[in-house]
């Protein structure tokens, strides 16, 4: 166990591994990762470094939006094993010194989930129905939805049911939202929060942190704007349904059932809002801590880098007793391999950039992987000497870039199939592709498309299945060039993204004050297109990181360099470069 995992508060300097269950390692060979699959890499993750992971769904779903259609929270997918699995995973965990942390999803249940059957059984105006957001219809027999919101996954964002209402789903139709006004929901997830916390857990991840309390009486809901359920960023807390005060009243709750344990719970929040109302979440009072996603929307751009930093600091600093996150990719967005390799246009236009990049399957000639690597390492350096907790998405650690083209018949996302018609996105299934592990197990090139596999897995299935019959084919395709990209390829190989993060993340701990205190976190100023900081060293010096993002080389102060990401000769630091320094 690190040092760091040892304190009560080992989240504020954690470095957190974000694990995708169905996509990290599949152990009965049904072509699903699993439960058992991660206990088995629990050892792989020791030695990586990290201090906790953090699971996404695993919970019994249909798979509507990739396992956050949950059909019942305290319980584990039989697909994905038991919650003896479960129990085991967390013992081998917390016996190599990492915490575990699950993900909590508030804001709607499966449209299979027992209270939702319940709601549909016992008809309008029932306190079964109460719990979800039921509304009457519109036109001469209520044939039109209640109004013209449109879900974030495309098409109405209400569904009819057979007596003729209407419910609420902000995301697929199978997800309809709860109604955190009815008190049955908070006991409900009350419960659930003390059934993963009794069963181990050290630590919560909320899904959609921002979207759970909701106004939609104080203006008839036929005058509300249609584009209320896409503007998520609202300053003075009038939105309908995001970021409103009343959240804090559901936090404030939760905080009482986390200090019943000792060491009392955290969470992290998933909250889009704008930067000074991230504090709110992340109050010690409150859930402890908040995503910071300025770095998973930032381009490779010294401005866009620095304002991020900058944003992530100042928020740490308005919520006393927490401190600020840094992630650069999850399994939303695409992987930052492939961000950084495409062309970094003004950042009004750069997400576009990514949409129009995967709509063309990849195969433009916009993304420059060597490029993209190299900013990648460069960026994992900049972003793990900052204070503050970082979470890691699975596979970024191998480098892996996005896969853009998923052929549309293999695509498991709910984006896409709103949008499949037109073309316009595959969604996100692109940074969900299994993860490779083993180069010795290549797949035969598929008949119909030459660039993807079938059969074996690069190591994520066993060989055959318990019974001696071959394991499935994983859910999502994976490319034939993920071969490169292996664990074991990159073990074997000193200069790997890889072993690079071992030895960065191994640095970290054993260089940097465990506090992740932003005041002891000072600016240098190095010229423009340089990005340089300093903070204590544990041993009494001043540890110093510079990234360059210019064309010219920067002179480097006098010091021991400890790392760097790229080469660096004569003192000179080259552009997309990361070095750490003990100054002198």
């Amino acid at each position: 166990m690190t040092a760091n995992n040892m304190r009560d508060d080992w989240w504020k300097q954690a470095v957190v591994y974000q694990v995708y269950p169905r996509s990290f390692k599949d152990a009965n060979g049904d072509g699903l990762g699993d439960i058992a699959g991660v206990t088995s890499k629990i050892d792989y993750l020791k030695q990586l470094g990290v201090d906790a992971i953090w699971l996404s769904p695993f919970y019994p779903s249909d798979l509507a939006d990739g396992g956050y259609d949950v059909i019942d929270y305290r319980n584990v997918d039989p697909r994905l094993g038991t919650m003896d699995d479960f129990d085991e995973m967390v013992k081998v965990a917390h016996e190599a010194g990492i915490k575990v942390i699950v993900d909590i999803v508030p804001n709607h249940t499966a449209d299979k989930h027992v209270l939702f059957q319940e709601a549909l059984a016992a008809g309008p105006g029932s306190p079964e129905r109460d719990r979800y957001i039921f509304r009457d219809g519109r036109g001469e027999h209520g044939e039109l939805p209640p109004n013209d919101w449109i879900s974030l996954f495309g098409g109405p964002a209400w569904q009819q049911v057979p007596d003729g209402q209407w419910y609420l789903h902000i995301f697929a139709k199978e997800q309809p939202d709860v109604n955190w006004k009815n008190p049955d929901i908070h006991e409900e997830f009350k419960k659930t929060l003390r059934f993963w916390s009794d069963h181990g857990t050290d630590g919560f991840r909320i899904d959609v942190a921002h979207g759970l309390a909701k106004d939609l009486e104080s203006v008839p809901l036929d005058q509300m704007d249609p584009l209320a359920v896409q503007h998520g960023l609202c300053h003075d807390f009038t939105s309908p349904l995001w970021d409103r005060k009343e959240v804090h009243d559901i936090y404030r709750e939760w905080r009482e059932v986390f200090n019943e344990y000792n060491p009392p719970r955290f969470a992290v929040g998933e909250a889009w809002v704008v930067p000074e109302h991230q504090h709110l979440y992340a109050s010690t009072d409150e859930l402890g801590q908040v995503f910071n996603f300025e770095f998973a929307e930032a381009n490779w751009d010294v401005d866009a880098m620095r304002s991020a930093i900058l944003a992530g600091l100042k928020s740490a600093e308005e919520t006393h007793g927490s401190t600020t996150t840094w992630v650069m990719s999850n399994h939303d967005v695409p992987r930052h391999v492939s961000r950084y390799g495409l062309p970094q246009v003004p950042a009004s236009s750069h997400h576009q950039l990514a949409k129009d990049w995967l709509l063309r399957d990849g195969t433009s000639y916009f993304e420059d992987r060597e490029l993209g690597t190299k900013r990648a390492r460069a960026a994992i350096m900049m972003e793990l000497g900052l204070p503050g907790s970082t979470y890691i998405y699975q596979g970024e650690e191998l480098g892996l870039p996005e896969v853009a083209d998923i052929p549309w018949d293999r695509l498991e996302d709910p984006t896409p199939f709103f949008t499949r018609e037109r073309f316009i996105e595959k969604g996100r299934d692109g940074c969900r592709v299994p993860l490779p592990w083993d180069s010795s197990d290549v797949p035969a090139p598929a008949e119909w498309n030459a660039g993807f596999g079938t059969g074996a897995s690069f190591g994520f299935s066993p060989a055959t299945k318990a019974d001696g019959t071959a394991s499935a084919d994983p859910h999502l395709p994976q490319p034939l060039w993920y071969k490169q990209y292996a664990a074991d390829v990159e073990d074997a190989d000193d200069a790997s993204m890889l072993n690079l993060y071992r030895t960065t993340l191994s640095l970290r701990a054993t260089l940097l004050t465990a506090t992740g205190d932003t005041a002891d976190c000072a600016a240098v100023d190095a010229g423009h297109d340089v990005i340089a900081y300093t903070r204590p060293s544990a041993d009494g010096r001043r540890f110093a990181s510079y990234t360059n993002f210019g064309s010219a080389p920067v002179e480097l102060p006098a010091g021991e360099i400890v790392l760097a990401s790229g080469d660096v000769a004569d003192g000179q630091l080259p552009q997309d470069t990361t070095v750490w320094i003990l100054l002198d």
